[in-house]
């Protein structure tokens, strides 16, 4: 009997590590190839072997370049992946750049652990090196949106812009006349600097995100609300430290800081630092992509970056660090996992008069969420470090559609699919989800396993599934 097969070898009832892979008679399909972050048991999983053989893959979709969706990349050439790895353009320069960083860490802290002798591995090792990452990059394929590709004489793939980061991008799968749809991450409705999701028109299957299946970002006005923590703390002295992904997040706080100055909502000499040469190396890549990809202009991201100083090299930190001027710092990892952050949160945490803005989402077992959690010391580098400043999370930033906006996703749909399968969150977020998308839209809801294959369908029984309605339109990618 030949089938149509799901299986979830990561971001199965986690938020971290995406991998969605789907067999099909013609082809065997990997949706994104992320590295699991977070907790170490989490982290642990990236060493263990797949339950896959990399050889066995024909093709792998990439929705975006964040680390946890395309971070494996490199670790399965070196295992033996051979075929094309299909992403938008801005994906593709991103995912070059996320990638070198990935190894180039990895190197370094292996070495720093065989030095230091505090490594339980003799030697210590990177998962994959700048070499493997470098290797991996001859496989990109650069897919243009809204075309439908031909992957093998029964399946064809479409990319449509998902909001999110720069690029990002929901796929269709069209396999043997029925059509599955990867949600990637969803963006918001209204970004700051990105067009809304793009939606398709029908889907038989879909597998969706659920990273904040059980919240609401709420209608407070960001702008009012990081101005008010910004001169509330720079008025007493303080020094603003807003930990940020590099690629995505930064780019869409500059353009924030850039606005509040310019409506004079928070004083124009304020310094502004972007501490992370990554961070600095995607605006570059935003200004090339701004006309076609961004809602703001290329002329606007220009204006921006002269704004802003920026800091590529590792010595110039302490000097910042020991600068005492109050000032707004911009620094990776958004969780506050690694990077430079932690050296402003050692030096700055301690201190009543300042303010770390949280202003994404925080996964189980990060630093982040251990300051939402109101922790009152936070472990950096051996060493434990006592909170005294202000965390303030700034919700209606998030790069994730909320769970509304996830269920109104889902109603673009011309006709609600066979079944949606969450993925892509923590249990309560997609259980919540689970019980609220049964609810608006009698659909089933079920909440995949990893590494437990999913039959969709067989080529026998595809005459009992119920045909999928498209009106007016004979092309099943029809933009609704």
């Amino acid at each position: 009997m030949k089938s149509i097969i799901l299986e979830s070898l990561g971001a199965a009832g986690t938020v971290t590590g995406s991998k969605h892979l789907l067999r099909t008679p013609d082809l065997t399909i990997l949706v994104d190839c992320g590295l699991f972050q977070g907790i170490k048991s989490l982290r642990e999983q990236n060493w263990a072997e797949l339950a896959v053989d990399p050889h066995s893959i024909d093709v792998i979709l990439l929705t975006h370049a964040h680390l946890d969706h395309c971070g494996y990349i490199p670790l399965l050439v070196k295992k033996g992946f051979r075929g094309k790895i299909y992403m938008s353009a801005p994906t593709a320069e991103l995912t070059r750049l996320i990638l070198l960083d990935s190894a180039k860490l990895q190197e370094e802290e292996a070495e720093h652990a065989n030095r230091q002798g505090y490594t339980r591995h003799h030697p210590a090792r990177a998962l994959y090196s700048i070499n493997d990452a470098n290797l991996s990059f001859r496989y990109f394929e650069i897919v243009q949106e809204d075309i439908t590709i031909k992957l093998s004489e029964n399946c064809t793939v479409i990319f449509k812009l998902a909001g999110h980061i720069l690029g990002a991008c929901s796929v269709m799968v069209s396999c043997y006349g029925k059509n599955i749809l990867f949600s990637g991450d969803i963006g918001r409705l209204h970004s700051q600097i990105l067009p809304a999701p793009t939606c398709f028109a029908q889907a038989d299957f879909v597998i969706m995100e659920s990273t904040y299946g059980d919240r609401l970002h709420g209608s407070t006005d960001p702008y009012q609300e990081i101005a008010q923590q910004i001169n509330r703390t720079l008025n007493q002295g303080g020094n603003v430290i807003i930990p940020s992904f590099a690629v995505g997040r930064a780019q869409e706080l500059l353009y924030i800081l850039y606005v509040l100055k310019q409506r004079e909502m928070i004083a124009n000499d304020i310094p502004i630092i972007l501490d992370t040469p990554m961070g600095a190396s995607a605006s570059e890549i935003s200004v090339r992509f701004a006309d076609h990809y961004l809602t703001v202009p290329k002329e606007v991201w220009k204006d921006i970056l002269k704004g802003v100083k920026v800091n590529k090299e590792y010595a110039g930190t302490a000097n910042i660090v020991n600068n005492r001027r109050s000032k707004i710092v911009v620094a990776a990892s958004g969780m506050l996992t690694g990077g430079r952050v932690l050296e402003y949160l050692k030096h700055d945490l301690g201190n009543k008069k300042n303010t770390i803005l949280i202003i994404g989402f925080q996964a189980e077992g990060t630093r982040g969420r251990a300051l939402l959690n109101g922790a009152y010391e936070l472990k950096i580098h051996g060493r434990y470090y006592p909170v005294k400043a202000k965390a303030i999370e700034i919700s209606g930033l998030s790069a994730h559609a909320d769970q509304k906006e996830l269920i109104n996703w889902v109603k673009k749909l011309h006709k609600m699919p066979h079944c949606i399968y969450l993925v892509h969150g923590e249990p309560c977020a997609i259980e919540a989800l689970r019980v609220k998308l049964k609810d608006e839209t009698q659909c089933e809801v079920q909440i995949p396993v990893q590494n437990q294959p999913i039959t969709l369908f067989t080529l026998e029984d595809l005459s009992s599934l119920p045909e999928t309605i498209i009106p007016n339109s004979d092309n099943p990618f029809a933009k609704y």
